[in-house]
């Protein structure tokens, strides 16, 4: 080896790669993948544009909302409680919404060699640029303006309102860590699909509390939860302006220790996740060493009959829990077909009556049978072949709805009874719901028949293909008519026997009536339908199959 080689050797072994700055980096890459989604598609710019003029007018409206609440004396309460509202939203959002933001998914991260301390403090900072973070900090902006008084007061808003949003956003992204392999699964898509019932529920639950509240006294009823809640991390960010605005300095520096210690814990339990994220194995790659069991006709299953009908209800009941898109409409129809009746027996609007809102909005599940099966109902078909084959195929899948929509509207009747006070209504109104849902599967069956669609499954909201929503309406429209048409005399005979003198003990033969009456409207939709769907089968087929 030449003395120039062996000069020049121990260099070139000392020579260490430039180091570069991640937090920068990662704000860049963040940027540039903003800025390239909105490449090559005119209707995504335009979405996100419009989302983002939205967000700031909403924003500066909000803003400026909360800063007129300055000098009122419950402007404490009403901000302490919207930032405790606020940190709620970032932490459920990446459940419910996992593919908003692909960054929330730190496992694309696991085979760079990036220490977790480092990439905590990047995808911090990185998670501090988009729409949402700006929206956060306006309302953030405007809670601490509208407690902060003195220069107590100023100094401490300075403070509070960036630890309220990097709080939020700390939550946001250790939730998502410590959840990324369940959101990136099935059950994550799952979750994502139900977005829309938590909303749902959410929504009355808040138009509920708002009616509530101004009934009973206004805002003062909210203080005994605000003296909990500006106690608890990030809320302690605005609680700490206000108690520095009513010169209590101590409390003040209690409630920002809090804050400090609550954001640090955040930080390090989100270091935790991505430390277990990129050493631990991913379970679900992993083969159990235990053998599965095996079950056929016994099992868990035992209890159903044998043969097609006990095999169809299987594959339906599994059907309610595993298909994404089918158990998101019975868990929505389970839901609101009880918030209803609840809700308005809890406002004093209430009717034992109304326990037929949640048999309709369960007997709706019948309703395009085939349609929930997609491209796989070419294996059904393979085993239709005459009209009695139909007729235990549409039987099985009406039995095994009936499981679950019949004891849930007894449920339901008994619950909305107990909350009206008006027991004597019970076996009419309980009647008159099996008639209700006896009646849509009856129309159920025939408009599975005669108005077949397909269900997309590659979207969360996607519940009719394109070209086929005027099947859809058409079936459930008609259906809806026809089924009201089916049991118009038992809502006769219940209408009369209510208002007619001396008969009000006789409504209790409202609910043998109804049950015979549903049930016989029932097994007639059924017959009525199976000659249609062995006749019609082909067309069927490519309906589903279309999506």
């Amino acid at each position: 080896m030449s003395a120039d080689a062996t000069a020049t050797a121990p260099a070139a072994t000392t020579t260490a790669a430039p180091q570069v700055a991640l937090t920068p980096l990662f704000v860049r890459l963040k940027l540039s993948l903003m800025r390239n989604g909105l490449k090559g598609s005119s209707k995504r710019k335009a979405v996100w544009i419009t989302s983002l003029v939205f967000s700031l007018v909403i924003s500066a409206f909000a803003t400026l909302g909360l800063a007129l609440l300055h000098g009122h004396d419950r402007a404490g309460t009403v901000v302490v409680l919207l930032a405790a509202i606020l940190a709620l939203g970032w932490a459920v959002m990446p459940l419910f919404f996992p593919a908003g933001d692909e960054t929330l998914d730190p496992s694309r991260l696991v085979m760079l060699p990036l220490r977790p301390r480092p990439l905590v403090r990047a995808l911090l900072a990185s998670s501090l640029v988009g729409i949402g973070p700006v929206f956060t900090l306006c309302l953030a902006i405007g809670s601490v303006a509208a407690v902060a008084r003195g220069a107590a007061g100023v100094v401490a808003a300075l403070v509070g309102a960036p630890l309220l949003l990097l709080g939020c956003v700390a939550l946001a992204r250790a939730t998502a860590t410590a959840n990324v392999r369940l959101l990136s699964s099935r059950k994550g898509r799952d979750l994502a699909l139900l977005s829309g019932l938590v909303i749902a529920v959410g929504a009355q639950l808040a138009n509920f509390a708002s009616q509530r509240l101004f009934e009973t006294g206004g805002l003062a009823q909210l203080e005994p939860a605000e003296a909990v809640l500006r106690w608890v991390p990030p809320a302690t960010a605005v609680g700490m302006v206000d108690s520095a605005s009513e010169g209590a300095y101590g409390v003040a520096l209690a409630q920002l220790a809090l804050t400090l210690a609550g954001l640090a814990g955040l930080l390090w339990f989100w270091e935790r996740s991505l430390t277990s994220l990129m050493v631990n194995p991913d379970g679900s790659t992993i083969a159990s060493a235990a053998p599965r069991e095996e079950r056929g006709a016994g099992g868990s299953w035992g209890w159903l009959p044998v043969g097609r009908t006990g095999a169809v209800m299987q594959r339906t009941l599994r059907y309610l829990v595993r298909d994404p898109k089918t158990k998101s409409a019975t868990v929505t129809a389970l839901a609101i077909g009880l918030i209803i009746p609840v809700f308005n027996a809890l406002q004093g609007t209430g009717s034992v009556y109304l326990a037929c809102f949640g048999a309709g909005m369960l007997g709706m599940q019948m309703y395009n049978q085939f349609g929930q099966d997609t491209s796989a109902f070419w294996m059904v078909a393979q085993t239709i072949s005459t009209p009695r084959d139909a007729y235990e195929e549409l039987r099985a899948r009406a039995l095994a709805l009936g499981l679950v929509t019949v004891p849930y509207t007894v449920l339901v009747t008994v619950v909305t009874a107990a909350l009206v006070g008006r027991w004597g209504s019970f076996p009419s109104a309980l009647g008159l719901a099996l008639a209700l849902l006896g009646s849509m599967l009856c129309t159920g069956a025939l408009a599975s028949a005669r108005f077949a669609y397909s269900i997309p499954t590659d979207g969360a909201f996607k519940n009719v293909a394109p070209g086929q929503g005027g099947l859809a309406w058409a079936g459930i429209g008609l259906g809806m008519l026809f089924s009201t048409l089916i049991s118009a005399p038992v809502i006769a005979l219940t209408v009369w026997l209510s208002l007619a003198d001396g008969l009000d003990g006789l409504r209790w033969i409202v609910l043998p009536v109804g049950i015979a009456w549903g049930t016989l409207a029932a097994w007639s939709g059924l017959r009525l339908a199976a000659p249609t769907v062995a006749r019609k089968l082909p067309e069927i087929l490519y309906a589903v199959s279309k999506g």
